[in-house]
Formats: C-alpha cells, structure tokens, sequence
C-alpha cells in the first residue's frame, strides 16, 4: 500500500455509487473534497480552541478577577463536558435528519454567542452558566466526523476522519499558547487593565467562529452528490447509470425513498436530471473507480436516513455501539481528564518550570493530537487494506488501549520527579491514547452505516461521560494526581478486555464490511 504524494492534491478518485472520495485531496481545498476536509478540521479546531479558551487563563488572571476557588475551577471544568455530552447526543440524530453541514454550522453560531458574552461574566455562578453553553462548542466534534464520513470511501475514511478530528483537537494545545498571547498583548500594548483585558481576547475566537460557520454554509455542499434531502435518489439513480441487474435492495426503515420504477430502475426527476448535469461540468468527479456489484448494494445500504425513536434506540443500545462507546470513554474520556490537571501535576513535581513552563509542556499533549490521532486512524486503514477484516480494525482499538492502561498504570505508580523520565512516559502514552481515539472512529463508519450520526453522537457522548466521570475522580482525590492516573489504567484495561469478545459489526448487516 503504497503513498503518492500527488493524492494531496490531485481530484481524487471516487466510488460511482456513493461519490464518495478514495484519496483525501487535503492540499487542494479548491476540490469538493478537500473544501469539506479543511472546513471540517478547521472549524473543529476553532470550536475546541474556543471551548478550552478559558482554562489558559484561568489560572491566575481570571481565578483572582472573580474571586474564584479550586471547587470553582473544578466545577467549572466538568460542567463545560456535561454540556458538550448532551449536545453530542443531540448533534447525532440532527446530522441524520438534516445533514452535518447545517448541524456543524448550527453548533458554532450557537456556541458564539456565549464565547462573545465571556467578558459579562462577573462572579463564580456566572462563571457556570457561561462554561455550560459554550460547551455547545464541544459538540461540534459530531458533525465533523458525520461529514467526514459521507465525503470519504472506506478504504480511507479511517485517516479521514483520524485527520479532521486530530487536527481539531490540537484546538486544545494551541488555546494554551494563543490565548495567554492575546491577553498578554492587550495588556502590554493596548495597556488595557486585566479585567478588561482577558474579557477582550475571547472577541478574537467569537470572530473565527462565526465567519467560519457562514463561510462553511456558503462554501460547502451537504453530501458528494447535492443535497441533503436528495442524498437517496442519487444513490439510486447512479445505480441504474451502472446498469446494476436485478431490484436495488432497500435497507429496513428506510421509508422516504422514491419508488422504482417496474424495469428495476428509479425513475427520473427534476433533481436527478440536475445531479446528471452538475456532474458533468464538475471535474471532481471525472475519476471513477471500478466497483462490482455487491459494493454497489452495499454503498445504497450505508445511505443515512431519517431515525425513528425505536431505530434511535436499537442502534444506541445494540452490543456494537457499546464497544465503540466503551473505547472512546476510556481513550477520549482519559484525555480530556489528563489534560485538564496535567499543567498543576507537572507544577508539583517539577515546581522549578513555573507556572508558564509547566503549561506549555501540559499543552504539548494536546498538539501531539495533530500526529498521534491520525497515526491512529491511518494504521486502522492499512490494517484494513492488508487483512480485509473489520475484525482486525476492532483488535486495533483494543490493543492500544490496553496499552494506554499500561503506561498510564506505570505513571501512576512510578509517580516520576525526573523530567526525562515523566515526559517520555507521557508521550508514549499520549501516543496509545491519542492513536485510540483515531483507530475507534475508523470503525464507526462500519457499524449501522444508515444511522451514522447516531452512532457517532453517542460515541462522541461518551467520550465526554469518560471526561466527566474521570475529572470527578481527580477532583475528590486532591492533588493526588498519580493515584487517579494509575486508577484509570486499570479501567482502560478492565473495560477493553470485556468488550474485546463482541463482533464488530452486526450479524447480518448490509453495508459496512
């Protein structure tokens, strides 16, 4: 499986059923394809910036300016993951029903407006409300993925989606670098008071994420094929332009489809005329692959569709989904814990950085997302090439979060006060963790396909359930930070061997191999 290079930016090559790509163009932002790449990392990236903005500064300037208490930074931190949890598990079922890009957009409008109110903020209580709602921002990660998802073909929607969600998350590294930068420079240069100042910064986020939802609507299309409310007739109608013998075969619950026509084919509308014709002038999609006609069956049956309550919650509740929520709890649940009290467990055991040098190594565990993450999803993807097995892109998840829980369980114990030694352990372990959180997306796509977003919002909840849950351990055990980090090893370990027994991908299923 070798890499060309020119698949950066060349059009890529695209399945004729689905139109979805077979390359990621991430260079060439001019193609359809890697437009909604960019957009779908970047403004990702911006939502996390803006969701983590607060932590940068919260330890001196605005823990003195409202007056503010550990419990208080603490309580504020869990409520900002208790907010993103619920939207996440809302963002799912609204990118089935109206599509990741409108449901992307709507998640970064609205968690701007809290972003642009940060300077009202006046006291502890405030402080809450305010985390609370622009943790809407968190729940952009759904969308981003949902979107990946439906641009990107199999062979390489693990890398896909391991790219736009590592790229994202390095929102989270880079917060603590930019935003101490703004408020430094609105203090020196604009000699502005602190309690102006900081208040001021956060104008900086709310500008980038509003221009990039609005350039997101204007810029980008809904699905390879057009429209959103339009995404099943194209699928059927490429179909019958590949001549495939015989009735298309429907998944179950699909129910707003158009009915074939007594030749096998679907018949014709003023939106399939004006897909035929689009496609024609748009030179993205003048590179097909070559697809047999059991792949083209199983590209109709991965079309999303509208979810019933009832089929909300066979998905959510089917052994599947549960594996993909007991991974990312562990990989993505441990790293929002970590990161939030890494800065302060770097400060006590090497009080000699300070507190600037203890946060920009804390902040280097975000920004190893931007490799670690990808790396995770990319070798998910040439497992995949070689073995040709869901299966082994299962075994993956398990093995590198058993492995996070045995460096996690060596930190914990050793408890180092070396610097070479607590840093390199971190960072193999940012490694295993990070690469998890990549590897378990890689397979989402593969389980109930036709429900996608949901599969991806409750996957993305619990990443947050983890956040939570583990950020309630640190917080009642203190400045005990090695104990809790041993304590969530054996979890990782405990809950991935348990799980590691169910078959990946529903007995049955159409789509999704």
């Amino acid at each position: 499986m070798g890499f060309d290079v020119t698949t950066l930016w060349k059009h890529p090559e695209i399945n004729p059923i689905n139109r979805k790509a077979r390359s990621i163009p991430g260079l060439n932002p001019i193609n359809v394809y890697g437009r909604v790449f960019f957009f779908s990392w970047f403004g990702f990236l911006i939502a996390f910036w803006s969701w983590y903005a607060f932590p940068p500064l919260m330890s001196i300037t605005i823990r003195k300016d409202l007056h503010l208490t550990q419990n208080d930074v603490s309580n504020s931190n869990i409520v900002a993951l208790t907010a993103t949890l619920l939207v996440r598990l809302v963002a799912g079922p609204l990118c089935d029903r109206f599509g990741p890009r409108r449901t992307f957009a709507g998640c970064l409008l609205l968690g701007s407006i809290p972003t642009a109110l940060a300077g009202t903020v006046t006291n502890a209580k405030g402080l809450l409300a305010l985390r609370f709602f622009i943790g809407i921002l968190g729940g952009s990660f759904v969308p981003c993925q949902v979107w990946s998802t439906g641009f990107f073909d199999k062979n390489v929607v693990g890398s896909a989606n391991a790219f736009t969600g590592g790229l994202g998350n390095s929102g989270g590294g880079i917060t603590y670098f930019v935003m101490p930068a703004i408020y430094d420079s609105l203090v020196r240069r604009n000699h502005l008071t602190p309690h102006k100042a900081w208040r001021v910064a956060f104008i900086v986020p709310f500008i980038l994420i509003t221009s990039t939802a609005i350039f997101m609507l204007l810029l980008c299309p809904d699905t390879p094929t057009g429209k959103w409310s339009e995404r099943h007739l194209a699928t059927q109608q490429n179909i019958a332009a590949h001549q495939v013998e015989g009735q298309v075969v429907d998944v179950p619950s699909i129910t707003d489809r158009k009915a074939l026509s007594s030749s096998g084919t679907p018949s014709e509308s003023p939106s399939d005329e004006k897909l035929k014709h689009e496609s024609k002038h748009d030179n993205s999609y003048d590179h097909e692959a070559q697809v047999g006609e059991n792949e083209m069956i199983e590209s109709q049956s991965e079309v999303v569709v509208k979810p019933t309550f009832r089929e909300m919650l066979k998905v959510i509740t089917s052994p599947q989904t549960l594996v993909l929520c007991a991974g990312y709890f562990n990989s993505f649940g441990a790293e929002l814990a970590i990161n939030s009290i890494l800065g302060s467990y770097y400060l006590k055991n090497f009080p000699k950085l300070g507190q600037t040098g203890s946060g920009q190594w804390a902040a280097m565990f975000g920004l190893l997302n931007v490799i670690f993450r990808p790396a995770g999803g990319v070798i998910s993807d040439i497992i995949y090439h070689y073995t040709h097995s869901v299966w082994a892109k299962k075994f993956w998840i398990h093995a590198v979060g058993i492995i996070t829980g045995a460096f996690m369980i060596a930190i914990g114990l050793t408890n180092p006060h070396k610097e070479g030694m607590m840093f390199g352990l971190v960072a193999v372990m940012a490694f295993f963790l990070e690469a998890g959180n990549g590897a378990n997306f890689s397979l989402v796509p593969h389980v109930h396909p036709h429900a996608n977003g949901v599969v991806s919002g409750v996957t993305g909840a619990s990443g947050n359930l983890g956040g939570i849950i583990f950020a309630i351990i640190f917080r009642y055990n203190g400045t005990h930070y090695s104990k809790v980090i041993w304590i969530i090893g054996i979890i990782a370990i405990a809950m991935n061997l348990a799980v590691s027994w169910i078959r990946p991908i529903p007995k049955g299923q159409i789509g999704g191999h």
